[in-house]
């Protein structure tokens, strides 16, 4: 699908593809558990005091004849603490336990409670993906709230990245078509207690600028109240579908598009998300290469085949080479015999068979 690049003056100066990660069929299951993890994740650890509740001292004895203890009264087991006493007769009061006043609490929160929520890397893609889709989709913009012109969806121009005054952006949106929308973005007070408890004020979430890299877009635009400016990289699915609700009326640059296409950012593709396991396999590849370069276990020139094993390339001393030369001669050539002294070999084999025979002899007489 192609959309119109347009410029600040609204004007139509041509035409662009959209890039694979707008084609996601939208799926509003996935991107209600994207948010929900994104946002839980985010959260701050807090928990009680270990011994919060516990300061008091409330050791009573239940046993009789002891001091201060409690044995023979008719009262409960509940930890006491003691105010005051007449005599040995003493006032107490209930302390430590729950339910007591001042005692500790059941089950309180922790701090070291691990918050954090998980997702499958391939299910969170998909989930910007589908938002990202979602988001230039009129029908569900218009459902969410937004009030846009009848040109959307469009892309901006690169142009549009260098405005650095809150002014010029604020005219742009105007002419756009956009004025309706940015009315819609004023903070009204909050009903309720909400009010004493630090967000006394809501406010309503505008248009979504998506620019390439950083750039002076950044700090203008974000001085309107209710917009946003995000990088192309930093992207997330809480811009994508505040609340979980898709349909975030989002402005794309020319930059932003072209980076989405050839980095295939939330795709597979993606060289900087690679599967873990094939970085793993590899790097376990390279590792057992290094060690049999080191050990000299690999022969230069030979590929051995499957269920094959290849032969260490030992180094041999001199003794070690002549003694081969006698110990296997079917295996040398006709110039490592040409180097040999046949005669003297002949003789020292007949020398052999003459003492072996000797001692033979020798033995039979006894």
């Amino acid at each position: 699908m192609k959309l119109d690049i347009v410029n600040s003056k609204n004007t139509i100066v041509g035409q662009k593809e959209l890039p694979s990660q707008f084609y996601e069929p939208i799926r509003e299951d996935i991107i209600e558990k994207a948010v929900r993890v994104y946002e839980l994740s985010g959260r701050q650890p807090h928990g009680a005091k270990p011994d919060a509740g516990k300061r008091a001292s409330a050791k009573l004895s239940r046993r009789r004849h002891n001091y201060r203890g409690s044995y023979g009264f008719g009262i409960s087991r509940v930890p006491r603490k003691i105010l005051s006493r007449r005599g040995t007769r003493m006032n107490w009061v209930g302390a430590f336990a729950p339910g007591t006043v001042g005692g500790r609490q059941a089950h309180p929160p922790k701090s070291g409670k691990d918050l954090e929520l998980k997702i499958n890397k391939k299910e969170f893609r998909k989930a910007i993906r589908s938002a990202m889709s979602a988001s230039l989709n009129r029908n569900l913009v218009q459902v969410r709230g937004h009030l846009i012109p009848s040109s959307f969806p469009f892309i901006l121009q690169d142009s549009v990245q260098s405005l650095s005054k809150t002014k010029e952006v604020h005219d742009m949106l105007v002419k756009l078509g956009f004025s309706k929308e940015l009315g819609r973005l004023d903070k009204s007070i909050r009903a309720g207690k909400g009010k004493m408890r630090g967000r006394k004020y809501k406010q309503p979430l505008g248009p979504l600028f998506v620019v390439g890299d950083d750039c002076p877009l950044v700090k203008s635009a974000g001085n309107i109240s209710g917009v946003e400016v995000s990088d192309v990289k930093s992207l997330n699915i809480r811009m994508l579908a505040p609340g979980a609700m898709p349909g975030r009326l989002a402005l794309f640059t020319e930059s932003a598009i072209d980076t989405l296409s050839s980095t295939g950012f939330f795709t597979k593709e993606y060289a900087g998300q690679k599967n873990v396991k094939e970085k793993t396999v590899q790097s376990s590849k390279k590792m057992k290469k290094e060690k049999e370069a080191k050990e000299g276990t690999v022969m230069k020139g030979v590929k051995p085949g499957k269920g094959s094993k290849v032969k260490s390339q030992a180094k041999t001393s001199a003794k070690d080479m002549d003694k081969a030369k006698f110990v296997a001669p079917e295996k040398r050539t006709a110039q490592e015999d040409a180097g040999v002294d046949k005669i003297a070999v002949e003789k020292a084999a007949k020398d052999i068979l003459m003492k072996g025979t000797a001692r033979k002899a020798g033995s039979k007489k006894n």
